[in-house]
Order: structure tokens, then C-alpha cells, then sequence
């Protein structure tokens, strides 16, 4: 397989180094970094990104991650390995992706799920990781990016 494009985010001039600040802003502690890993890797399924799923994967299982929730990840409403909060955390990341496979995009009752299990800032926090990953997702799908060759 051969990429379409060299990464947008590296051609455009400037253009990685805010999406990479975003990202180091989101890992300011409000979430855990565990959950956002399984969001990461849960949002790239979706969308079918291998890149991320190669790098955030490998970069998971480095952190600690077991194996057998990474393997089971696709089916979290059914494995007894997730606790409460990142089953909610879960749930928003799939209504957020997946915005227009129902009427109610974000149902009330995911959103009031979520904040059960997180305040204003984690709020914050998840929406605006789940929209980064999606963004790095649609540009790495779009233009094919090759799982394994990233440069940055």
C-alpha cells in the first residue's frame, strides 16, 4: 500500500504543531491517560484508521494496557473488563464519531452518562480528544496514510 499524499498535517506549513499541542493539552490529567488511550483506540476502530490504531496500540500496550481489554475493545459493552466511567467515556466517543447514524446525535442519555463519571473539564477534555482523533483519522484514512511509516 502507498500513501495518496505525504500527511496533509506535514505539508501545510505550521499545521502539525498546534494539532500536537492540542493533544499534549488534553493529557492534562482531568481524564486518565488510560482512558483516552481506549477513546484513541476505540474512535480509530470506527473509522478504520490502521495508523492510529498501529501507533496508539503499541503505545497503549508500552503504558500498561493489557492485552486482553486492547482485544476486546470493540465489544467493551459486553466484556466485564471496563469500569463504569470508561464505558461512559466510550459511549460519547461512538455517538460522537458516528454523528449522523441517528436522529439524536449525542442521545441525552449518553451525555448524562458521561457526566456522571466526569466534570466540566473532563467533559471538555473528551469531547475535544474524541474531535482530534477523528480529525488525525479522517486525514490518515483519506489519503492513506501506511500504518508504521509515520514521521513525526
Amino acid at each position: 500500500m502507498e500513501a495518496r499524499l505525504k500527511n496533509p498535517a506535514m505539508l501545510v506549513p505550521d499545521a502539525i504543531q498546534p494539532l500536537m499541542a492540542l493533544a499534549k493539552t488534553l493529557q492534562n490529567g482531568a481524564v486518565p491517560p488510560r482512558t483516552l488511550g481506549l477513546v484513541h483506540a476505540r474512535v480509530s476502530q470506527i473509522n478504520a484508521c490502521a495508523v492510529c490504531l498501529d501507533l496508539h496500540g503499541r503505545q497503549e500496550k508500552k503504558a500498561g494496557e493489557p492485552d486482553d481489554r486492547l482485544l476486546v475493545l470493540a465489544g467493551w459493552r459486553d466484556a466485564p473488563c471496563f469500569t463504569e466511567a470508561e464505558r461512559a467515556a466510550l459511549a460519547l466517543a461512538e455517538a460522537e464519531t458516528r454523528l449522523a447514524d441517528r436522529a439524536e446525535a449525542v442521545p441525552d442519555d449518553v451525555w448524562k452518562d458521561a457526566a456522571r463519571h466526569y466534570d466540566e473539564q473532563a467533559l471538555a477534555v473528551l469531547v475535544l480528544h474524541i474531535a482530534l482523533v477523528n480529525l488525525f483519522n479522517r486525514v490518515n484514512v483519506t489519503t492513506r496514510q501506511v500504518a508504521g511509516a509515520q514521521t513525526w
